[in-house]
């Protein structure tokens, strides 16, 4: 998992599906507007909060790129199409205790 002494991620809600979120290390931070509907929550992470979800799928996304390297816009469902383990992995990530 990404060093969380050196990485924050702040998640905010702007819209009713629409969440920025922020990713910060050291010296320099990333902001990503993320959709995030209910039945993406249902579907992910069923009882969970759509800010515990985006958490836990920032995590996994940072284990696996920079965040440079995320896309800037996206919507939740989006990164099963670049990363096909993502419904099978995120419960794991649900599970670690920084996942809020």
């Amino acid at each position: 998992m990404p060093d969380e002494m050196k990485t924050k991620i702040s998640i905010h809600r702007d819209e009713r599906d629409a969440y920025r979120v922020e990713v910060a290390e050291e010296s320099s931070a990333t902001q990503h507007i993320v959709t995030l509907t209910a039945a993406d929550v249902e579907h992910y992470a069923p009882g969970a909060r759509a800010e515990r979800l985006l958490q836990a799928s920032f995590i996994f996304l940072l284990e696996r790129e920079p965040k440079e390297s995320i896309l800037r816009r996206f919507s939740l469902p989006d990164i099963e199409r670049y990363f096909p383990d993502f419904p099978k992995q995120i419960a794991r990530y649900l599970a670690h205790p920084n996942a809020k």
